[in-house]
């Protein structure tokens, strides 16, 4: 791998960026989704970076990218956490629209990874 550190990484820059406006975005649930639907959506926003991390940490190729796959399947677990929001009135679209921003991108720059890892 070309980089020395994670966080040189601009798709976990990116990542981090998405569990920044996943954290503002819970506050704005209703208390009954404490520990439902905000909980499970802050740890899927943290997970993606997380598992950038963790990968690029293991040295191998194929672990990094099992682990860009996890965060890739993440992105999109948060993006339907985010759709479940929105259909349940509790987040509109503008609200969500930078998060789902955020989540494309990131699932594209993981894609290209992951396509450009070898096995």
């Amino acid at each position: 791998m070309a980089y020395r550190s994670y966080k040189e990484l601009t798709v976990w820059q990116k990542a981090m960026s998405l569990t920044d406006e996943v954290y503002w975005l819970v506050k704005k649930l209703p208390s009954k989704e404490a520990f439902a639907l905000s909980d499970q959506m802050r740890r899927a926003a943290v997970s993606v970076p997380s598992n950038i991390a963790e990968g690029h940490g293991r040295h191998t190729e194929k672990e990094f990218k099992n682990f860009l796959s996890i965060a890739r399947g993440s992105c999109y677990e948060l993006e339907t956490q985010l759709f479940i929001c929105n259909r349940q009135g509790y987040l509109t679209d503008n609200e969500i629209k930078p998060a789902l921003d955020l989540i494309d991108e990131i699932g594209k720059i993981l894609t290209v990874l992951i396509l450009k890892t070898k096995n």
